[in-house]
């Protein structure tokens, strides 16, 4: 019996190895119907906003695109940001932080709300007045983001590494 199972394996084997060179990954695309996310940065270095800012424009862009064609006023998203990146809204720190202050505002446009903690803001030293105006104030981040998720919002919380190695390094 047991030459028999491996003689069946040996003679199988060739031909699940050809099916799998055959084989190929495969779009799938799940239905977004309303899709309502809020986005978490707190983030320990204020240079790293354009990079979590990133993270915003690869949940935006695809749904703006086939298959899913939904306009941004559709999507409902939420920035909470609570961490060193504050420092970059800072009027003062506009010229520094021009870029990802601009891109941020670029969202507001679009309907993405954009908040900051309130608490956080005060560590730093800063008032409302030291913000755009297109920040809108929460008390607490912490208690801002559960609101958030009670209301169906989905949490993505940007994780921005220092690149170390190129693609073709790792491939």
């Amino acid at each position: 019996m047991a030459k028999f199972l491996l003689s069946s394996l040996i003679f199988c084997l060739p031909l699940v190895w050809i099916d799998q060179a055959a084989a190929q990954a495969k779009y799938v695309s799940p239905p977004h119907e309303d899709p309502k996310a809020v986005f978490e940065f707190y983030l320990d270095d204020p240079a790293k906003l354009g990079s979590a800012l990133y993270w915003v424009r690869s949940y935006m862009n695809p749904l703006m695109d086939a298959p899913y064609n939904l306009a941004p006023e559709f999507m409902d998203t939420v920035i909470v940001l609570h961490g060193t990146e504050i420092v970059a809204l800072a009027k003062k720190n506009y010229a520094r932080y021009e870029q990802e202050v601009e891109r941020l505002r670029y969202y507001a446009a679009l309907g993405v709300k954009v908040r900051v903690c309130s608490l956080a803001m005060q560590d730093f030293g800063y008032t409302a007045a030291d913000l755009p105006d297109f920040v809108e104030l929460a008390p607490s981040a912490m208690t801002d983001l559960v609101y958030w998720q009670q209301q169906g919002y989905g949490l993505i919380k940007p994780e921005i590494m220092e690149k170390r190695f190129s693609v073709e390094e790792i491939r």
